[in-house]
């Protein structure tokens, strides 16, 4: 009894295809022999029935003998990912249910080749009585075309108001699928960042690594960057999520975080959600009050760098 899933056969027929697919595309004029040759070790009859079947639909020509063809150019570009999609994924729109089509796309050629409106439905899931998912992911693509970094943003309501197929379940599962792929790409651009010599080094891995601080957090959240003996860093803490307040700020709790991470230094960093980068009094008091504590324990305060969407700013700098 046969049980693979859909899924995997999809995935096998497309690895099939493809191959011969890129062959082909590649050449001006097509020679069959040497098509299967450059095909190996697909089947030569494999690689004669593709071939034959773009010459069955006019994408080719023969050109005198049976083995030779050229690419009809008065049908227009052949596009080798749409007919890929509709020789592999035609039939499965018909006889399964809409929704699914994107997840199977997906298992068979991976989640980069697939469009934002796919990747949301597959966020979305499930759809609606007379809405569903694949059509939901269409609406939300199109209504944040150009401006996809707006996204993270959007709430609920909004959402809900482009879609109905947007409930809670389907809400949370898009915000939590951004915020992933947020924290993946802040992780891979924080390894970037091998030392920080300077408050202009300290700005950038800050911009990198907090962008959510900058883009779109509603309140002033106050994180740690920890540093080896070489200025390198090695991990970030968030400490606290509210209003700046240096008797919120205890050194204890900031100063354990850099000890289990055995830093001989660390960087302070904070958002404003005003978007003004201005230090205030209560900035540069925190600033200072953990720089005394660091010198007592052994653990340099670098600097101390706000975050704002107007600007970015190192208060050891500006002082």
């Amino acid at each position: 009894m046969n049980t693979s899933k859909p899924s995997d056969s999809f995935a096998r027929r497309y690895q099939r295809y493809r191959p011969v697919i890129e062959y082909v595309t590649g050449e001006t004029e097509v020679d069959l022999q040497m098509a299967q040759a450059a095909c190996r070790p697909e089947s030569p009859a494999f690689v004669t029935r593709v071939v034959n079947e773009l010459a069955k639909q006019g994408w080719l020509i023969r050109e005198g003998s049976a083995s030779a063809f050229r690419w009809n150019r008065d049908k227009g570009d052949f596009k080798s990912n749409a007919w890929l999609d509709q020789k592999l994924f035609g039939t499965q729109i018909k006889a399964g249910p809409q929704n699914e089509r994107p997840r199977e796309r997906l298992l068979a050629v991976g989640a980069a080749e697939l469009s934002t409106s796919e990747l949301i439905a597959i966020l979305i899931r499930s759809g609606r009585p007379g809405e569903s998912a694949v059509m939901a992911g269409q609406k939300i693509a199109k209504a944040f075309d150009n401006k996809l970094d707006r996204l993270p943003a959007a709430g609920r309501g909004e959402l809900k108001s482009i879609s109905v197929a947007v409930e809670k379940t389907a809400y949370c599962q898009i915000m939590a699928g951004i915020e992933l792929g947020r924290r993946i790409t802040a992780s891979q651009n924080s390894k970037a960042v091998t030392k920080i010599t300077g408050s202009d080094d300290a700005i950038s891995f800050c911009q990198s690594h907090f962008r959510r601080l900058i883009v779109d957090a509603k309140h002033e959240e106050f994180h740690i960057v920890t540093l080896d003996t070489k200025n390198q860093v090695i991990d970030t803490h968030q400490i606290t999520v509210g209003t700046l307040d240096a008797s919120l700020v205890h050194p204890r709790k900031v100063f354990r975080a850099a000890i289990k991470d055995t830093a001989s230094s660390i960087i302070l960093a904070h958002n404003h959600p005003s978007g003004d980068p201005t230090p205030s009094r209560e900035d540069i008091a925190v600033t200072d009050r953990l720089t005394e504590a660091g010198k007592i324990i052994g653990i340099d305060v670098l600097d101390h760098i706000v975050l704002a969407k107007q600007n970015c700013v190192s208060i050891r700098s500006s002082r």
